[in-house]
């Protein structure tokens, strides 16, 4: 028998069917090394950080579930769920119409407070910082070391010293005695000093002296703009402060009209344990509710600033 007759012999393997030419099992892909880029994932961490997701989100969870019940139905449904009846809209209109739209005051209070003490305090932190980064004096790690030591000052220590400066000024009972504290900021300055020394380049600030630009004018056309990230985080973090103090307004004002809503809320809650007082349990609720929107959704339209201004400086280049 040829070997052309054994080629074609059935049940004999051909040359197009053996185990060389079959198409290629494919590779497994090769799993990427765990890099401080590329980290392995970590069971425990996840869990912790889940269990502080929802520590931290069911609060706000029951505020805006109970935000929907009337008084009748915060007392007898379970405080994680909607009651039979929804009274959401209902709360909200009664809370701004309550005691004379009481409420509202409150609220344009507590924006005057915050309009006019956390923006004169990042105005102040962004002009001490920038000066203290980009400009030799005598006296600068003097300065350096007072700003360290108020940030390790609590404010409920400066309390009672500011109300009997306030009090011996005539200014207690006033707007004033509420924003022209909020106006200091330690930990502002020390964020935008920090900030402007790594934000704005010196050479950048010397070509545009070189160019005969003025002080005045580099700072508001050069550095003002690189400073922007670090404006905003200063920003954020001095409305909080101003849009939560309690302890401060608590000492210094007595006038319902001149309440934040902080007090006011507070009053209200109060108002349940006076003989004869009206317990507005619901209206307290959504008030809390309607506290807090403004301050998320500045949050939320200001984050992409507010990330970056706190990633800053976090790379040497």
């Amino acid at each position: 028998m040829t070997a052309d007759t054994e080629a074609a012999e059935p049940g004999r393997p051909t040359a197009a069917a053996t185990p060389a030419s079959r198409p290629a099992a494919p590779q497994r892909r090769k799993r990427r090394p765990h890099t401080p880029l590329n980290p392995r994932p970590s069971i425990p961490l996840t869990l912790v950080t889940g269990l502080v997701l929802v520590y931290t989100l069911l609060p706000l969870a029951w505020l805006l579930i109970n935000a929907t019940k009337d008084q009748k139905g915060l007392l007898d449904s379970f405080g994680l769920w909607f009651a039979n009846d929804t009274h959401f809209w209902d709360n909200i209109g009664r809370t701004l119409t309550y005691d004379d739209g009481v409420f509202v005051r409150w609220l344009l209070n507590t924006l005057l407070y915050v309009a006019a003490g956390a923006g004169g305090a990042t105005v102040l932190a962004v002009l001490g910082g920038y000066a203290l980064a980009k400009y030799e004096f005598p006296g600068r790690k003097a300065v350096f070391a007072v700003v360290i030591g108020a940030v390790a000052v609590p404010g409920t220590a400066l309390a009672v010293p500011t109300f009997l400066m306030f009090s011996s000024m005539g200014l207690t009972n006033t707007p004033w005695a509420v924003i022209i504290p909020s106006l200091i900021s330690p930990f502002g300055l020390y964020l935008m000093w920090v900030f402007a020394a790594e934000a704005v380049p010196t050479e950048l600030l010397e070509a545009a002296r070189i160019d005969g630009s003025g002080e005045l004018r580099t700072f508001f056309t050069i550095a003002l703009p690189l400073l922007t990230p670090g404006i905003v985080t200063v920003l954020l973090f001095s409305m909080v402060a101003t849009w939560n103090n309690y302890f401060l307004p608590l000492i210094m004002i007595k006038d319902p009209d001149w309440y934040p809503l902080t007090l006011g809320l507070n009053a209200w809650n109060a108002q349940a344990q006076t003989a004869g007082g009206e317990a507005v349990f619901d209206l307290i609720i959504t008030g809390s509710l309607l506290t807090i929107v403004p301050i998320v959704a500045v949050f939320l339209l200001l984050q992409r600033y507010w990330q970056s201004g706190l990633a800053a400086g976090s790379v040497k280049e």
